[in-house]
């Protein structure tokens, strides 16, 4: 590990090597799912490579890192306590999570819209599934728990009127993160399913453009599915469980605010920094130049693809379940947040808008209140995770080693510098 006089860098919670097994993963799911056309729908080849790289992911972490003796899962392996009525009532929290997820999916009219459509034609094969391997999942969890009333008991006490052993704290823990799943999932398996329809129907072309546009939106498609395969994969056992939520209003708004509905509104209404003039019409004519700045901008984008396979099956926003220290964590503490705002000011060339020097000017200052919004993101994460003194000790060694540590110290941006939050 990297030393410094005063921090050393604590070792992350994934291996680094996680990350060439999710991309190998995806890579031969891809293969084998487009070798097997024709499918009837998305959703069907889409579960099933959530199961393929799912289960290699978290197999190989658990025999290769043994991830499952960490003392982080909260399990014992020599502390033996089975209760067949603690895990029923486990169960029984479990069934209530997911009722009040279902309950919101039918309240919202946005879970009508068709981008929605193939999570709830999945539902009907996975929540039995999910149910069925829940029943020993839960017995034999329990029974290694060195504290078993998690959320699910609590929850499950709840619904039996139990009202006095009730912690309202893990309970409330417990429902925001079931909370991040309902939002989170069926929008990420949505955007899966548009790009395994891409996959499907794909026919090669020859051209500059076709080469980008399949680069570019084949690393989104290996982000998503990493992303939709770690809100499914939170699992005490192979230490992908959410250890705490986000706790903040703010910092529930500036994330959902990245997302739709609710981008629609913010870009659309707010920091519309789109114009119908991008890069590749500006460079078009210019070979050489649209290969560079088309590079530039893949470059971007395989940094942000290498910070989301780097979680391996722990990634999920506003949650807590591990802090990561290795691949682009190392170089700086949001590397996906950098490369992306970065790649969007080279895709988007707001400053060539065709309305004139005024309109480039504010179009420029629309993105740059992008930009701010996921300065905010970072912000409120980092208060967050600073309750976990193994970031903290992060934190301090990036200020030393960081990539941008000569940036943050320059007069006048030391708002950029981490500090230590009260607690």
């Amino acid at each position: 590990m990297a030393k410094s006089k005063t921090q050393t860098l604590p070792r992350s919670a994934v291996h680094g090597s996680m990350a060439v097994v999710g991309l190998l993963a995806f890579g031969a799911g891809a293969w084998l799912i487009r070798a097997e056309r024709p499918w009837s729908g998305a959703w069907q080849p889409c579960l099933l490579l959530l199961f393929w790289v799912g289960i290699l992911i978290l197999g190989a972490d658990l025999i290769w890192n043994g991830v499952h003796l960490r003392a982080s899962t909260g399990l014992d392996h020599k502390h033996h306590d089975p209760s067949l009525g603690r895990s029923a009532i486990k169960f029984l929290g479990l069934m209530g999570s997911m009722g009040l997820v279902a309950v919101g999916y039918l309240i919202f009219p946005v879970y009508s819209d068709p981008l929605y459509l193939p999570f709830f034609s999945m539902l009907p094969v996975l929540i039995p599934l999910w149910l069925v391997a829940a029943v020993p999942y839960f017995y034999l969890v329990d029974r290694r728990m060195l504290v078993p009333q998690d959320g699910y008991w609590q929850l499950g006490e709840l619904l039996l009127l139990r009202w006095r052993g009730v912690d309202r704290r893990v309970l409330g823990q417990h429902l925001l993160g079931w909370l991040v799943k309902g939002f989170f999932l069926p929008l990420m398996f949505g955007y899966m399913c548009q790009d395994m329809a891409s996959l499907l129907g794909f026919d090669p072309a020859s051209g500059p453009k076709p080469v980008f546009d399949t680069a570019y939106a084949s690393m989104y498609f290996v982000d998503v599915t990493l992303v939709s395969a770690g809100y499914l994969a939170t699992l005490r056992v192979t230490d992908t469980h959410i250890r705490s939520v986000e706790p903040t209003m703010l910092g529930w708004v500036v994330a959902l605010a990245c997302y739709q509905p609710f981008w629609s509104m913010v870009s659309g209404q707010y920091l519309a920094y789109h114009t119908d003039y991008d890069w590749q019409q500006w460079l078009a004519s210019v070979p050489t130049v649209y290969a560079a700045w088309g590079g530039a901008i893949l470059l971007l984008t395989a940094v942000y693809l290498w910070a989301t396979l780097s979680f391996a099956g722990r990634f999920s926003n506003l949650t807590h379940r591990g802090i990561i220290t290795n691949g682009p964590y190392r170089l700086s503490k949001h590397p996906a947040y950098i490369a992306k705002n970065l790649s969007w000011w080279l895709i988007s060339v707001p400053f060539l808008s065709q309305g004139g020097f005024w309109d480039g000017l504010m179009r420029c200052l629309m993105l740059f209140g992008v930009n701010v919004l996921y300065w905010l993101r970072a912000r409120t994460e980092e208060r967050h995770l600073s309750s976990d003194p193994v970031y903290i000790q992060y934190a301090l060694w990036m200020e030393q080693h960081g990539w941008l540590r000569r940036v943050v110290r320059i007069r006048g941006l030391g708002f950029l510098r981490y500090k230590v939050p009260p607690l």
